[in-house]
């Protein structure tokens, strides 16, 4: 672990991101093994993911963005509001305009844009919509680290790293193994599942990188983060795990499982 704490902070995000690309890639490689996928594991493992996100929003970008500000002498509780809002803002207008279909969707129930796109690209859109928020996150607590400021720590930049793979893991089998089922090859399943995770190293080394040149936005970076991820889990995780409600005494025990894995990798490790 000492030779990953000594490295320069772009490459420990990048190295960081590759991890939690890695588990997605993990996740569309079931479809090697299940043509489908039960609905109600699925819906407990995208509640897991909305307890991990919402539990990394708080302890791991809302908290440490908060005692930044207080620090630093601004008025503490500003960064993090204006952060989190233009953060919920930002995949709002994205969701508007990113052409993408939810899972178990069909095609005429694509949003975003008019577009010709085949399902399979719209599903995989869909999954990378979530994975921006997610690598920013890891990239900017990366960065805050390098900047030495108050409340950040690598171990607890490490702890979010392996929070967003673990709820990665979901995603990925979520795109492959619908696309093995609508007549996809395994091989061509699983290179789209594991596709919806590209993005995150290159949010991660983005996210890293600006907040080394622009230390003060620091804890606006943070929050905006934070934001996003929570507007990923209100807007479309749980509303998907929920459209059978015979499963949502699973998809809450996922949820509480989630949060409280994330809140202890946080707490044990930060």
């Amino acid at each position: 672990m000492t030779w990953f704490v000594n490295l320069p902070a772009i490459l420990q995000a990048f190295l960081a991101t590759l991890f939690t690309w890695g588990i997605t890639a993990l996740g569309a490689a079931m479809v090697f093994f299940f043509k489908v996928i039960n609905k109600k594991i699925l819906n407990g493992m995208l509640g897991f993911a909305s307890g991990v996100m919402i539990a990394a929003s708080f302890w791991s970008l809302l908290a440490p963005a908060i005692e930044m500000s207080e620090n630093s002498g601004v008025t503490k509780w500003l960064p993090a509001l204006v952060g989190f809002l233009s953060g919920g803002l930002f995949l709002f207008l994205t969701d508007k305009l990113l052409p993408h279909v939810h899972i178990g969707r069909s095609v005429k129930e694509a949003e975003g844009i008019k577009t010709s796109w085949q399902r399979s690209v719209l599903l995989v859109s869909a999954i990378t919509l979530h994975n921006i928020p997610e690598g920013l996150a890891v990239g900017v607590a990366f960065g805050a680290v390098a900047t030495g400021m108050p409340g950040a720590s690598v171990y607890s930049a490490i702890a979010l790293a392996i929070g967003i793979g673990l709820q990665n893991f979901p995603e990925g089998a979520a795109v492959s193994i619908p696309l093995r089922r609508e007549g996809f090859s395994r091989r061509k399943a699983f290179l789209y599942g594991q596709a919806s995770g590209v993005v995150e190293p290159i949010a991660g080394v983005l996210g890293a990188a600006a907040v080394l040149i622009f230390t003060p936005l620091l804890p606006y970076a943070l929050s905006f983060a934070a934001g996003a991820m929570i507007y990923v889990v209100a807007e479309e995780l749980i509303p998907e795990a929920q459209q059978e409600k015979k499963h949502s005494d699973i998809v809450t025990i996922g949820v509480l499982l989630g949060f409280a894995l994330m809140m202890f990798l946080d707490v044990s490790l930060g």
